[in-house]
């Protein structure tokens, strides 16, 4: 099968029109230096100390000590692999929708893939292909679900309207195995592309992602994009599916605040909103970050609210549920930076 046309596209990018400069033998950068200038001559992509809070649905944290925006493969495997060498974080992120930054920020390499190749869908080739049951579709990793799900629904490929009302992009949301009570992303999934650890480019089947509830073994790896299985099916009776869950999320959960989506995982067997609702902590806030009054596994922050803020509501939140029902609330929320709690345990 040939390649989708985002892959294509995603190697035609170069390291920049300069030839990259590397030690010369015998030449060693040790301490702060080496840090300092490990990806000085990729300034055409990558900026330091970033702020993170305008990158996430929060709204709040700190900066990033780099922030890149590579615009191929080969930048990330790059950009992974100077990471590798030189002991140094790397974070995919996406529209930080399930993302918590704390205030003192990263000290890593961010890698945010918003440029165009990384947005883009092969719809084309899903089109062409739509006589076969299921059809494949061909999607970049900085997508953003909610106009994917959208469009799918009007071209009548169906699968993906149970990730109605979910915020993200379809790398973030491949991560961490989005779903609700309709399904998953991980039931539409047929293959996962990546740069992994080490820099190289894999293709991984649905199995070896380990796609398991609101978690995947995609960790420590950046997501280039997806092959999705889609189902052609009548677009009016996708249209009428699609607005019965968006209408029920829209009545049940905070869309229009400032939030990270659920924070919680539900416990085996329970729900942890419903959980927090009779351990009456709804409306419960901790400076600008509240527990949002239409859904208890959300927080909301509002205007001046800190990472800081945050951490402590689910520091209380997980306590008092314990202490109640003995019950150990597991954040669904991801975490970056030294983060605690005002209780002595860390979160996660």
């Amino acid at each position: 099968m040939s390649l989708p046309v985002w892959r294509i596209a995603a190697f035609r990018g170069n390291l920049g029109s300069e030839r990259l400069e590397r030690p010369t033998r015998g030449e060693v950068r040790t301490g702060k230096n080496m840090k300092a200038d490990f990806l000085s001559d990729l300034s055409e992509i990558v900026t330091e100390k970033v702020p993170l809070a305008s990158h996430t649905c929060l709204r709040v944290g700190g900066p990033a000590r780099w922030f890149a925006r590579p615009r191929s493969v080969d930048h990330i495997r790059e950009l992974v692999r100077r990471c590798r060498n030189e002991g140094i974080e790397f974070l995919p992120l996406g529209l930080g929708a399930n993302l918590v930054v704390s205030d003192e920020g990263v000290d890593a390499l961010v890698i945010r893939l918003g440029e165009p190749v990384f947005q883009s869908v092969d719809w084309g080739a899903a089109e062409a292909r739509k006589g076969d049951n299921p059809v494949t579709l061909s999607v970049a990793a900085g997508a953003d679900m909610h106009r994917l799900t959208s469009d799918a629904v009007r071209r009548g490929l169906g699968g993906l309207e149970r990730m109605a009302g979910i915020p993200g992009t379809v790398g973030g949301i491949l991560r961490m195995n989005a779903g609700g009570r309709f399904g998953s992303i991980c039931d539409v999934v047929r293959d996962v592309t990546v740069v992994d650890a080490a820099g190289e480019w894999r293709t991984l089947t649905r199995d070896e992602a380990g796609f398991r509830y609101r978690g995947s073994d995609l960790g420590g790896m950046v997501i280039c994009g997806a092959g999705l299985m889609l189902e052609p099916t009548d677009p009016k009776q996708l249209r009428a599916r699609f607005r019965e869950i968006w209408e029920m999320k829209k009545n049940t959960q905070p869309l229009a605040d400032n939030s990270a989506g659920c924070v919680f995982k539900n416990p085996p067997g329970g729900s942890a909103g419903g959980l927090i609702h009779q351990a009456g902590l709804k409306g419960r806030r901790v400076g600008g970050a509240v527990v949002s009054s239409r859904h208890a596994n959300f927080i909301v922050t509002e205007a001046g609210a800190t990472a800081q803020d945050v951490l402590t509501l689910i520091g209380m939140i997980r306590r008092e549920v314990a202490d109640r029902f003995g019950v150990e609330l597991e954040t669904e929320v991801q975490l970056w930076g030294r983060q605690r709690a005002r209780s002595s345990e860390p979160i996660g």
